[in-house]
Order: structure tokens, then C-alpha cells, then sequence
């Protein structure tokens, strides 16, 4: 969730406020309720935060003269304590500066020690134990190193911790334990939660295992394993790809991403020939979370009917508490957008330590921990996603997911080479779409409905309105629509229907029908064979025909467009939507 950036710089007059600064606008997709920044300064800890997007905290630093060749930033997202300056990070104690992303496990133990031992707490968090302890071992007289090392062996959870003393001026210390951090070397030395945040100022990146600590100074970083050896781990260039761009011409990320998706269908096609080994495979199981989750429902109706593999699909947050058997012959596939999402990676442990399954992963980032846990690793080409909600990556999900379901059927794969030209044309609708996103921009509520593949397709198209423009939106499987959810139906809710001219059209039809008996705000997005046979009475959004395997990945595009809009009509930020985070690294 949260993203930290550490900078120690090449002389000790270099200022490096700046350099953490723009590290932090590159991380604050991972969360916006408040930031702050600290340097090493006169022998002291000079310290910065506010409240909300980091742009308070820039108009803050304009009024104050802050210097510092080494130092560390924050942007957060709220777990515990309520977003609030006092609660913003970098916390302090004494000579002690720390940032921090994850959770302190163990934290009000801690916190109760240190009470007893006369440790006055300022804040909510869970982070203030780990700065009071630090603090308390230098003041016994240790070095910054072995207090780090100690306050290590004190910890449990999932963290990555940077942290600064005034008593060591020119040396930054990170770890990372179970959630993301990439420490960067070369013309600067520094560290972050993702490349991007330190692509301007290193050449080369570690991405130390859980863990796993460095020492970083202005002309070196050492690397100890979590039984404090010295390590040499294996660098990697900073690749174009890991590089996220800027908005162009465009007024958001989400909207650009949204443009982008042919190029990212494309590019995720091209490069993934490899066919999976399904020798011994009886079964398959997939994990994911929340938009990654409904691809992996698609993927179900697809590996089912074209592998003839029994497919399961799970929700990774929920998986492991109910103690599921793992068959012998299972293939489980990790599907994460970031490849750092803690609840699936804690499912995949469990698969591992339970089971004796083959184990592969989907991911959009290279060298994440999905990678580093999977036999097996496909990854979209989507290149950095910078708005929370996920669209460019999404498809480009379901584009290997095609690839790995049709492996065995080469005609499907020709015509899957095709789509990228049906997604451009499938974006030719925006203007339509965004005159249709003034008609619904006023609602409270709205339904989806979607048979077959496309019933995932109506999840995450329910998913992302209500992600970006905070209207309450349900998707439902249309067959169930008269099991109840037809009772929200009326002349003011939209209903937004899925139903291209498929073997389920005339199923899906009739659930057209049905709304419309009961409402007049209906819309229906469908081909010309389909529209020709609906009620004239519905709104019409009409797609390029396509065949129905390959529906689910055109039929998303114009569900985000929808989102899209209709949250800029009513207001809302689109790329930093209210209480989330981009990639979510916590339980």
C-alpha cells in the first residue's frame, strides 16, 4: 500500500529533498491520505508531513528551507490510526526517523514493553513501536546497525522499513520483509517500493528476498540475509518498461491506460508463445483478487470448455482460512497485477506448504515476489499502470489467459491475434459512450447483468463504477436476475446489460426483456445482430462483432469508458480514487 523512497546522495552537500520528492510522485498511486518527508540535518532530524495528496506536502516545503544529503519519504494509505498529521509518516523518536509499509504484527506488545519503560506515544500507529525501539537500543549504546539489526529480531509481519539516524549522517538503512522494496545503485544510491519511483536516479536494482537488509552510503550498499550475513545479490538494469510515463495528451491516467489497451493486448500476445505443460494437470486452481479475480472467472468458462481441465477459482483473501485440500495433479495459477499482493501470495504458501502442485503466475511487473514463488511465470506487457483502477492490465490478463485456455486449438489462436484491431474500433465509442455516461451520472445505484464469460464482465464492470465515481453498482449473473435482484429494478436505476448475438442471446434477451417490463432506464451493449432483434425501447451501445470466445476482452473496454466518465461528470478523481490503493501489500 504505502510507498516509501530513501535518497543518499553522492556528496555531502548534495540536497535531496527534491530526489525524494519525485520519487513520491511516482509512488502516490499506493496511497494518498497523507505523506511527509525527513532528512538528517545539523546533527538532528528535520521532519515535514501533512495531511491528503502529496501537493500539501510540496505547498508546505515551499515556506521552509529543507536541506539534507540523506533522507526519507513517505506516502501513505491508512492502516492504522485514522489519516491525520500526527499519524503521517516519517515518524520520529529522538534521533530516529522511520517510514514503513505493512504491518506490525506483534505491534501493542511492543507498544506495551515500551510503556513500561517510559516511551510516550504520539500516534495511532503501528510504526511508532519500531522508531521507539530503534531509539532505545542506540541510546543504549549500540551502533545503528546492530540497533537495526536487533529492533529486526523484534518484528513480526509484512513491512518494508526505511530508516535514518542523526548519529550516522550519510547512511540509510531498508528492509524488506514480505512486501515490496527495491534498493537502486549508480549515480544515486537509494531505495523504494517499485523501480519506477527510483528510475531517474539509479542505473541498477537489488529486489532484496523477505528479509533481507542493506546499508546503503553514497558510495556502496551491503547486503545482509535475515541471519545478518553479508550477501551479494544480483543487480538488474532499469529497464524502459519498468518506467511509467506521463498523462500525454490525455486529462487522466485511467483514460490513457484505457487507450492503451490495444497496444497492451498486442504487445502481451507477442511476447507470451510459450505453451504451458499440462502433463499430469487434473485440475486447476486460481487465485486472484478482485479485478484480477473476475479474469480469472473468465478463464474458468474458457479452461473448462477448451482444456477440458476442471477449473476452481478462488478468492485469494479467503482461500487459505478454510483449510482447502489440495488434489494431487493440481496446477495453481497466482493471477496479481503487481505480483506483491499479499493475499495471494499468502495462498500460494499454502498451496506450497499443503500441496504438491505445480505452480505458475500472472503478473505485470517483473522480478515481484509472484516470481519469485512460482515455478512458472507469464507476464502482461501492459507497462506501467499508474491509475488505481486496474483496465489496461486487466486485459491484458485475459489475453494470456485466451492463449493458455486456446493453446491447443490453432485457429483460435490466429483469430486471437486479430483483437487488438477489434479493441481499437472497440474505442471508437468514447464520444457515445460519454454522452450515455450524462444519463447515468446522476444515479445511486446501478445493476449489470452478463450470462456466460460476460457474467465476470458485469462483475468488473460493476466493480470499476463503483471504484471511480462511488455509485453503488452490483453485477449479477443474468439467469439470477429473477432470483431476487430484479426487486432493485426500476424506472430510475440503470440496468446495464451484456448481450452480444451469441448462442446465449436469446437467454440474455429475454433478461433484457424482463428490465425492461419492469423499467425504462435499460442499456444494452451488443453487436448489430443483436441490436437489430432488441426492443427498440432499450439504449444501444453497439460493438464490433466478435466471437463470442473472445467477447469478455472487448466487452470490458466500454464498461471502463463508462466508469471513466461518469465519475469525471460527477467529480470524482479518477486516478486517485477515495480509501484505495493501486497494489495492495496488506491483509
Amino acid at each position: 500500500m504505502c510507498g516509501i523512497v530513501g535518497v543518499v546522495g553522492a556528496a555531502a552537500e548534495d540536497n535531496i529533498v527534491e530526489k525524494i520528492i519525485d520519487g513520491l510522485e511516482k509512488l502516490e498511486y499506493r496511497g494518498y491520505d497523507s505523506s511527509g518527508i525527513a532528512v538528517v540535518r545539523d546533527g538532528g532530524i528535520e521532519c515535514l508531513r501533512a495531511v491528503g495528496k502529496l501537493q500539501n506536502l510540496k505547498m508546505k516545503l515551499e515556506n521552509v528551507r529543507m536541506r539534507g544529503s540523506v533522507g526519507i519519504g513517505h506516502t501513505r494509505w491508512a492502516t492504522h490510526g485514522k489519516p491525520a498529521e500526527n499519524n503521517a509518516h516519517p515518524i520520529v523518536s529522538g534521533g530516529v526517523a522511520i517510514v514503513h509499509n505493512g504491518i506490525i504484527e506483534n505491534y501493542l506488545q511492543l507498544k506495551a514493553e515500551l510503556q513500561k519503560q517510559g516511551f510516550v506515544f504520539k500516534t495511532e500507529t503501528d510504526t511508532e513501536t519500531v522508531a521507539h525501539l530503534l531509539q532505545r537500543e542506540t541510546a543504549a549504546g549500540l551502533s545503528p546497525r546492530e540497533a537495526f539489526r536487533n529492533v529486526l529480531g523484534m518484528t513480526e509481519g509484512s513491512y518494508a522499513i526505511a530508516a535514518i539516524f542523526s548519529s550516522l549522517p550519510n547512511t540509510l538503512f531498508v528492509v524488506g520483509n514480505r512486501s515490496p522494496l527495491a534498493v537502486g545503485t549508480g549515480e544515486n544510491m537509494c531505495a523504494g517500493s517499485d523501480v519506477n519511483a527510483l528510475s531517474s536516479l539509479c542505473d541498477e536494482v537489488v529486489y532484496p528476498r523477505d528479509g533481507e537488509w542493506a546499508e546503503i552510503t553514497a558510495n556502496d550498499v551491503l547486503f545482509f540475509d535475515k541471519d545478518f550475513n553479508e550477501i551479494r545479490p544480483k543487480k538488474h538494469r532499469v529497464c524502459e518498461s519498468c518506467i511509467g510515463g506521463g498523462k500525454g495528451e490525455y486529462a487522466h491516467h485511467m483514460l490513457k491506460e484505457i487507450m492503451e489497451q490495444p497496444n497492451a493486448v498486442r504487445r502481451t500476445l507477442l511476447y507470451n508463445k510459450t505453451e504451458p505443460d499440462f502433463k499430469d494437470v487434473s485440475e486447476i486452481l486460481i487465485l486472484a483478487c478482485g479485478t484480477s479475480n473476475y479474469a480469472g472467472m473468465v478463464a474458468k468458462y474458457w479452461f473448462e470448455k477448451f482444456l477440458r481441465i476442471p477449473t476452481n477459482v478462488e478468492i485469494a483473501s479467503e482461500y487459505r482460512y478454510r483449510s482447502p485440500v489440495i488434489s494431487d495433479g493440481t496446477l495453481a495459477i497466482a493471477v496479481t497485477q503487481s505480483g506483491e499482493t499479499v493475499d495471494t501470495l499468502e495462498a500460494l504458501e499454502y498451496v506450497h506448504k499443503y500441496g504438491n502442485a505445480k505452480t505458475a503466475a500472472l503478473a505485470n511487473v517483473r522480478n515481484s515476489a509472484v516470481s519469485r514463488v512460482s515455478d512458472f511465470v507469464f507476464y502482461t506487457e501492459a507497462g506501467i499502470e499508474v491509475g488505481v483502477a486496474s483496465t489496461k492490465t486487466f486485459t491484458a490478463q485475459l489475453a494470456i489467459l485466451a492463449g493458455i485456455a486456446f493453446c491447443r486449438f490453432p485457429d483460435l489462436i490466429g483469430e486471437l491475434q486479430k483483437l487488438p484491431e477489434l479493441c481499437e474500433k472497440t474505442l471508437e465509442l468514447n464520444d457515445e459512450i460519454r454522452d450515455l455516461a450524462g444519463k447515468i451520472s446522476s444515479t445511486n445505484s446501478a445493476v449489470y447483468l452478463g450470462r456466460g464469460p460476460l457474467y465476470p464482465i458485469a462483475l468488473e464492470g460493476a466493480l470499476k463504477l463503483k471504484e471511480v465515481s462511488y455509485i453503488h453498482a452490483e453485477g449479477f449473473a443474468a439467469g439470477e436476475m429473477k432470483h431476487g435482484p430484479i426487486a432493485l429494478i426500476d424506472d430510475n436505476i440503470p440496468v446495464i446489460c451484456l448481450c452480444p448475438y451469441d448462442e446465449l442471446f436469446e437467454k440474455t434477451s429475454s433478461n433484457v426483456r424482463m428490465a425492461l417490463a419492469r423499467g425504462k432506464n435499460i442499456i444494452v451493449f451488443t453487436d448489430a445482430k443483436g441490436a437489430k432483434l432488441l426492443p427498440t425501447e432499450t439504449t444501444k451501445i453497439i460493438l464490433p462483432e466478435v466471437r463470442s470466445e473472445f467477447a469478455p476482452i472487448l466487452y470490458v473496454i466500454p464498461l471502463q469508458l463508462l466508469a471513466y466518465h461518469t465519475a469525471v461528470l460527477r467529480g470524482a478523481d479518477v486516478d486517485k480514487p477515495r480509501n484505495l490503493a493501486k497494489s495492495v501489500t496488506v491483509e
